[in-house]
């Protein structure tokens, strides 16, 4: 797939994936123009996580029947009415019925890294997949930093109108830009391409790499969903636009896991795995120090969102490569444990820390890592057992 085509599906991801994110760096302003009390604003989040479940188990599927190219563009179509919605939200139910369509139709994200996946050949799936998933935690990130200065200039409203706007030219320009794809073999009824979603459950290495992928991304949720609320508090006291920048700070250390498709590619994505996941904990430890510094703060976000995205592009390219025959349904169904696992963290982390503040969101992100890290072991001791019993009855 050549290079400007991945950059455009990677953008393609940003813009889905930022209209459930962007309303991390201002869910204090937000909630307090909605009339929510500051127990729920978690809920803004994780109600387009919830709507992303939906969309996951009901329409991601899709991909393996129609023709991806024509599904990326009407959901991101779709995408732009949620958004419109929100936008123009007057009570919190309006907002989050905006927010739980966006949600529903940003699983063009999936659609997006299926389809790089189905046309890129077995030795380059690994980079193709990475490139693309990067344009999601660019999105997540990045979009912290643009809401923070739109919503300090204009309001939080005028960051939903952006989305719809680039979700709308998004959808123009994928039609004119990518390929129809050609499949082999001929697509799957719809309703074989849910069970056979369903049945992804039963099996190990799907499983366990969702595991991992819930409790990854309950602990991301319980950074970005939490972070401005300390930030905002004394003794720090940020605007969201300050606040907005430390999506910088994720950026850099999520890019910096940009190789992690081609250490994929070499067969290293279990020990991968395994390293980004106990640099995930370690993170942690600086990012609990937020009270004090601000620049340990900084060096565990980095750490924390390389480590994320080390993972992640390493479960992606270990499911595709395993089933690509049905690259959206196990994407799809990746996903499911990501969007719980994120909305998990998203509605848990204000709680906690309105009970026992950063102390307590700390301790809830490691232990959502240690998790994380248990599956891995405990997966990876299972494997070895089982190719010693191969080995030995051989």
């Amino acid at each position: 797939m050549d290079g400007w085509r991945r950059l455009l599906l990677a953008v393609v991801c940003g813009v889905a994936v930022a209209s459930i994110y962007a309303a991390q760096p201002v869910l204090e302003p937000m909630g307090r123009d909605l009339g929510l009390p500051p127990v729920l604003t978690g809920w803004i989040v994780a109600t387009g996580q919830v709507g992303y479940l939906a969309g996951l188990v009901l329409l991601v599927p899709l991909g393996d029947v129609v023709d991806r190219r024509r599904l990326i563009a009407a959901h991101l179509a779709l995408t732009a009415v949620g958004a419109t919605l929100t936008a123009s939200a007057s009570a919190a139910w309006v907002a989050f019925a905006g927010l739980a369509a966006a949600g529903v139709f940003a699983v063009v994200v999936q659609t997006a890294v299926a389809y790089a996946a189905s046309v890129s050949p077995p030795a380059e799936r690994g980079r193709n997949i990475g490139v693309v998933t990067s344009g999601v935690v660019v999105g997540i990130l990045g979009a912290r930093v643009v809401t923070g200065a739109l919503a300090e200039v204009w309001g939080w409203r005028s960051v939903y109108v952006a989305l719809a706007v680039l979700s709308l030219g998004l959808a123009a320009l994928v039609l004119v830009a990518l390929p129809a794809e050609e499949r082999p073999t001929p697509p799957a009824g719809y309703r074989r391409a849910v069970v056979a979603l369903g049945g992804l459950f039963g099996q190990r290495v799907f499983l366990a790499r969702g595991l991992v992928a819930f409790f990854l991304f309950a602990s991301f949720g319980t950074l970005w969903s939490g972070l401005s609320l300390p930030l905002a508090n004394p003794p720090w006291q940020l605007g969201e636009s300050q606040v907005g920048l430390f999506g910088v700070a994720g950026l850099a250390g999520a890019l910096g896991a940009a190789r992690a498709g081609r250490w994929a590619d070499a067969g290293r994505a279990a020990p991968v795995t395994g390293l980004a996941l106990t640099l995930l904990i370690l993170s942690w430890a600086a990012i609990a120090q937020l009270p004090r510094s601000l620049w340990l703060l900084a060096v565990g976000i980095v750490v924390l969102d390389f480590a994320v995205q080390a993972v992640h592009v390493s479960n992606q390219h270990v499911l595709t490569a395993a089933h690509p025959e049905r690259t959206s349904g196990v994407v799809g169904g990746y996903m499911v444990f990501y969007s719980l696992g994120s909305a998990l963290g998203a509605a848990a982390t204000t709680a906690i820390f309105t009970a026992h503040g950063w102390a307590g969101s700390s301790l809830l992100g490691a232990g959502f890592a240690a998790c994380a890290l248990a599956v891995w072991a405990a997966d990876s001791r299972l494997l070895r057992k089982w190719r010693s019993a191969a080995t030995s009855r051989v």
